[in-house]
């Protein structure tokens, strides 16, 4: 009987907190020109004569931080994340495979679709766990796997699932598991946190260049001009959450964490936003993180412990990170179901 194979795919991790390990992680992160957009010569100098050298061994200490006993959280909750949709699915039906690969780092995009294309599946569903469209994360990452799939003859065998920021299903599940973590006396106030982007990287899909960051509402609604901008997908996002919880415009605010280098990147920076709430009075924030659907380095290190002592450094009295989806039923349950009609057509 011809199986499906399902390939869900998240960004990656160092194998180690170790300043060797994180380097070699970024140097394969950060020579990606989807992520640093440069001439190879100036991307190769940058990265590996200035950036990594700066960095592996600070940003071995920050994973070493949140490291666990069995692995980077992000590695555990994407393979479990993985596990879990196997289950869920095999529940239903005895027709699919699951493996799950990380663009950068291990287990690689070619490893888990070579595992797949030799169990016999007549098609690979790729499920890329990235909410919002970015060049520097979904795109990048079906440019990868169909390039593998190319070099192994098997490239009619993909079929893509596409960003997700808008979709109900997930909309629904972000809430819920809000919601459950969230209520009147835990917080007032919540702070929608995404990975920010390099602005040249949003503006560049804005063909026209009449509207990404030149209208003062470019993202106030998604329109044809900015179909695929992250921004505008990340506010719609929040909004909606926002709206599904019940929160009034003023009891929420978005912004933008994870910046590198000096260029201009998204905004409100968080870490800047975390000040001025606290400058506010807010003396209980709670803090999502949509742009991730699995606990990271970004999360439970960036937010949980920096972003947490930035607050109470400013005068806030609690912060409270509200988990990624990780493994929570519904959206293992949402993932099964994408899959199921993806296999249908």
């Amino acid at each position: 009987m011809k199986r499906t194979g399902v390939l869900l795919i998240n960004l990656g991790t160092p194998d180690a907190p170790t300043p060797a390990a994180v380097g070699r992680y970024l140097r394969e992160f950060l020579m990606d020109p989807y992520v640093i957009n440069l001439p190879r010569p100036l991307r190769w100098f940058l990265v590996n004569v200035i950036i990594v050298p700066r960095r592996k061994v600070p940003s071995a200490n920050l994973y070493r931080n949140i490291h666990w006993a069995d692995g980077s959280p992000l590695l555990v909750n994407t393979r479990e994340l993985a596990v879990a949709v196997a289950r869920e699915l095999a529940h239903r039906d005895d027709a699919y495979e699951v493996e799950f690969g990380m663009r950068y780092g291990n287990p690689s995009i070619a490893s888990a679709l070579k595992k797949l294309l030799t169990a016999n599946v007549s098609k690979v569903i790729v499920a890329p766990l990235y909410p919002q469209y970015a060049e520097s994360s979904f795109e990048t990452a079906i440019v990868e796997t169909r390039r593998v799939a190319g070099e192994l003859g098997r490239a009619q065998a993909l079929s893509v699932l596409p960003p997700f920021y808008d979709q109900p299903d997930f909309i629904s599940a972000a809430t819920q598991s809000i919601a459950e973590n969230l209520n009147q006396e835990s917080a007032d106030h919540v702070l929608f946190s995404f990975h920010s982007l390099p602005v040249k990287q949003v503006q560049r899909l804005d063909r026209s260049r009449q509207h990404c960051s030149v209208k003062a509402d470019c993202c106030a609604e998604i329109i044809e001009v900015n179909r695929n901008c992250y921004r505008a997908q990340c506010v719609f996002t929040a909004r909606a959450i926002a709206r599904e919880l019940g929160l009034a415009a003023d009891a929420y605010t978005i912004s933008f964490q994870s910046r590198l280098g000096r260029a201009q990147w998204l905004g409100p920076v968080t870490e800047d936003v975390l000040r001025s709430l606290a400058a506010r009075g807010i003396k209980k924030l709670a803090v999502c993180c949509p742009s991730f659907v699995a606990d990271c380095l970004e999360t439970l290190e960036e937010i949980g412990i920096r972003g947490r002592k930035i607050f109470l450094d400013a005068g806030g009295e609690q912060l409270k990170l509200i988990p990624a989806l990780n493994t929570h039923p519904i959206w293992v349950e949402t993932l099964a179901n994408w899959v199921e009609a993806a296999a249908k057509n």
